[in-house]
C-alpha cells in the first residue's frame, strides 16, 4: 500500500485517542450491515467522487483495489456519478481514480488501462 500522506499521519500521531476512537466508528459502522468490504469501499468511493474529495477518492480508490475490486469496477464507480453529480464531477473523479490505477497496488498489481 502507498504511504499514507504526511498530515493524516501527523494527525494521528498528534492525537492518537481520536484517531483511534475515529478507527473504532468506521468498524463498527462496517458490522452493521450486510455489505462485503469490496461494497463498502465502491460505495465510499461513490460518495468521495460525488462530493468531489481528491485524498478520500485515492484512499477508497486504493482501497477497493486491495480488497479485490478490479480496475473496471472502480471506473464505473466514476461513471455512475455522471448522471447524479454531472459531468465535471464525474470527469475529476476518474482523473484521480486513474492517479491510483497508473500506480498500481504497491508495486503488485498493475491496473490496466481501458482503451
Amino acid at each position: 500500500m502507498k504511504e499514507l500522506p504526511g498530515r493524516y499521519r501527523d494527525f494521528r500521531r498528534q492525537f492518537p485517542a481520536i484517531s483511534g476512537a475515529y478507527d473504532d466508528l468506521g468498524r463498527m459502522i462496517a458490522e452493521t450491515g450486510p455489505l462485503d468490504e469490496k461494497q463498502t469501499q465502491l460505495i465510499k468511493l461513490g460518495m468521495a467522487v460525488a462530493s468531489g474529495q481528491e485524498g478520500a477518492v485515492h484512499s477508497h480508490a486504493r482501497r477497493a483495489l486491495e480488497v479485490g475490486a478490479k480496475p473496471e469496477e472502480i471506473r464505473q464507480v466514476a461513471l455512475l456519478a455522471m448522471t447524479t453529480v454531472g459531468f465535471p464531477r464525474m470527469m475529476a473523479g476518474m482523473s484521480w481514480i486513474d492517479d491510483v490505477l497508473k500506480a498500481g497496488l504497491g508495486g503488485k498489481r498493475k491496473a490496466r488501462r481501458q482503451g
